[in-house]
């Protein structure tokens, strides 16, 4: 029996007492390297999300337009003449593309963070809008488009039953809608080059997937395809423009997921490609004909392998130009004569460019945050941490400025460390730039993002060795990374914060209920403190994957799977919590509710255990307005500071400029209480 999981609420309330000021004595120490303002990292980037319309002739980007991030557009030749094709005034564009006849730029909006996107388009020339799926709690989703029928595209809509997506032939000048199929019990759909839907998913009884055949809008009797709960990685990718070829990911009788191609008339499948220490997804293919070209293998860093020889030459001059870093190619023309690429060199701010490929010219179209030019930028460095059941945890170390002095990736000597757990927990973290953790790492604390057991691209057995085990071994996981941390002398014991969102909030709050005195202190974002009522209240159209959650998660219907649910959540041992607690939440938040935090606090006001809780009225899964993502990391930096002794960059105004409400706790984070006054 682990000792720390059952700490007495009285011994735990005693050492709550002196635990922070006992840890807010030592402050860090890294020189002079200079303050990077939150600003820079978390406010608008001055362009951002470059493409090309198909046809080559315009040019698209995000900026803010009176302090919000809209669509600009922009004569491919003449960058300096761009226009707002959109007017949000509120919350930024979370999304935006091309239609296949290079007029429309189509972009969803949803209200207040409440993830009911609605589709709209707006004329390139004429300015003139459309909102496609003007439903109110709705969600549209996108099928696909053609090469042939350029003013047509198939959407999804759930607004006969919200648990089912229709399939719908969306006419992008007429705006009207012409049913195609009803979605009933149906997960996903393929469609082909003349928009027919070929192929839909259903989930089964086994927490996978059956995938049956489409022919004149008639679905087969039989599947053609079907998978288990271990194999979700197995899906397809998409069609050939000729839609003779389908693509597949595949991991049924492997355990990394491979790349195939299958042939439609006789059935038979070649495999492609396959790499044993990672899952294989990422493609690029040819806009031409829809071929892969070339595939990623993403294990600690990203590599891309080739199948196209051309492509490689392109990628290999690119490189040459570019220089050391991760070549990123964002956005193709139809015609394939021009990208828009640019280049993750981690620790330097890279430019965006226009390349053309026949003329082999690269053109600078922007650098997304110029502020951060020269600014103290530093290293990720991958690791590979072991677990104490012997699993091989894929993970990335940050440090601060000057930790590291002769470049080894090895710490020189102890700072403070925040555990940043990513969110899912059916994700991954990844190797690249990351303001968190250059935002951490600039005030002074080393960064340890973990790839824990039930993280998905590191093959089956990894991803599955995570069912029903929050709380348990995906917990232990990272605690053996701060061990691991430790012992490596990047950190001490004493010194190590933990802080995520949604998953990565649940783990903040596993961290400091489950482990009371592991951690110094703890930050949740959005994360669920009772996987009962989180299971209970989860969207409507999430329905197809209901199945595999409860497989992975714990059945509620059941009383061995509400025995599972509930010793993994939070909520019920809130009384063991000894450590500093900072909680931010949406209140439009569809995934994680905002009764998911309002519990936990509740529980902690009773039993008077100190926590800090923000709400923001206008959120929803996160923060994706600028004012308040800066204004909650400010409240974060202000708490990690007081509990691990970090620099830290006045309050100032950033939270009277957001929409925070104090709901509890201002008094436990310094300068909150006076910040937040009208």
């Amino acid at each position: 029996m682990n000792l720390l999981r059952t700490l007495p609420a009285a011994l735990a309330l005693a050492a709550l007492v002196t635990a922070p000021a006992v840890l807010a004595q030592a402050k860090v120490d890294i020189g002079d390297t200079p303050l990077i303002a939150r600003s820079a990292l978390f406010g608008n980037p001055v362009k951002s999300g470059a493409q090309l319309s198909p046809d080559g002739k315009w040019l698209t980007w995000m900026a803010p337009l009176n302090g919000v991030m809209n669509v600009w557009a922009a004569p491919v030749d003449q960058p300096t003449k761009a226009k707002p094709l959109t007017d949000s005034k509120d919350r930024p564009i979370p999304g935006y593309g091309w239609s296949g006849n290079s007029e429309q730029v189509l972009f969803v909006q949803d209200k207040g963070g409440d993830e009911n996107y609605r589709l709209y388009g707006v004329n390139v020339t004429t300015g003139a809008k459309h909102d496609y799926t003007p439903f109110d709690k709705v969600r549209a989703q996108t099928i696909g488009g053609s090469r042939k029928r350029l003013d047509e595209m198939l959407v999804g809509i759930n607004n006969r039953d919200p648990r089912w997506h229709d399939v719908y032939l969306l006419n992008l000048k007429s705006g009207e809608l012409k049913l195609v199929m009803q979605g009933d019990g149906f997960a996903g759909f393929v469609s082909d080059d003349d928009l027919q839907v070929r192929l839909a998913a259903r989930p089964n009884a086994a927490g996978g997937m059956d995938y049956f055949s489409v022919t004149d809008g008639k679905v087969a009797d039989k599947p053609t395809v079907s998978t288990g709960l271990e194999d979700v990685s197995t899906s397809p990718l998409g069609l050939t423009v000729d839609g003779k070829t389908l693509y597949w990911t595949d991991s049924r009788e492997r355990d990394t997921t491979a790349l195939f191609a299958e042939d439609l008339a006789t059935g038979q499948r070649k495999l492609i490609a396959q790499d044993a220490r990672a899952d294989l997804g990422g493609t690029l293919r040819d806009p031409v004909t829809g071929v892969v070209q070339a595939y990623a293998v993403e294990y600690l860093v990203n590599e891309w392998k080739f199948l196209d020889a051309s492509l490689k030459a392109d990628f290999e001059w690119l490189q040459k130009q570019l220089g050391q870093g991760d070549v990123i190619v964002a956005n193709r023309t139809r015609a394939d004569d021009k990208w828009i690429v640019s280049i993750d060199r981690v620790s330097k701010v890279a430019a965006t460019y226009l390349f053309d490929r026949k003329a082999k010219q690269l053109t600078e179209l922007y650098i997304s945050r110029p502020e951060l030019v020269g600014a103290p930028l530093v290293p990720m460095i991958p690791v590979e941490i072991k677990s104490r059941d012997g699993l091989t945890l894929p993970s990335y170390l940050t440090l601060p400025k000057g930790a590291d002095k002769n470049g080894d990736g090895k710490a020189d000597k102890p700072v403070p460390m925040v555990l940043f757990v990513h969110g899912g927990p059916w994700a991954r973290d990844g190797y690249g730039y990351n303001s968190y953790h250059q935002w951490l790492a600039n005030r002074g604390y080393a960064v340890l993002a973990v790839n824990y057991r039930a993280s998905t691209g590191f093959g089956k057995k990894f991803l599955n060795a995570g069912n029903k085990q929050w709380g348990l071994t995906m917990h232990d996981d990272l605690i053996d990374a701060v061990n691991w941390a430790v012992k490596q002398g990047v950190t001490t014991a004493d010194k190590v914060a933990i802080m995520g969102g949604s998953y990565g909030g649940y783990a903040a709050l596993a961290g400091v209920a489950f482990t009371p005195t592991t951690f110094a202190c703890a930050v949740d974002i959005v994360g669920p403190s009772n996987l009962e009522t989180l299971l209970a209240t989860i969207p409507p159209y999430w329905e197809a994957g209901r199945k595999q959650i409860y497989s992975r998660m714990g059945d509620p219907s059941t009383d061995e799977g509400r025995a599972i649910l509930r010793a993994a959540s939070p909520l019920y041992k809130a009384d063991q919590i000894v450590r500093p607690l900072l909680i931010g939440q949406g209140a439009n938040d569809p995934r994680v509710k905002q009764a998911e935090s309002d519990q936990i606090v509740t529980a902690m006001q009773a039993k008077k255990i100190p926590v800090t809780y923000v709400l923001y009225p206008d959120e929803g899964h996160g923060f994706a307005k600028p004012n308040n993502r800066i204004g909650f990391n400010a409240i974060a930096e202000s708490f990690l500071g007081q509990c691990l002794g970090g620099r830290v960059e006045p309050l100032a105004d950033t939270v009277k400029q957001s929409t925070a409400q104090i709901k509890h706790g201002a008094e436990f984070v310094p300068g909150l209480a006076d910040a937040s006054k009208p």
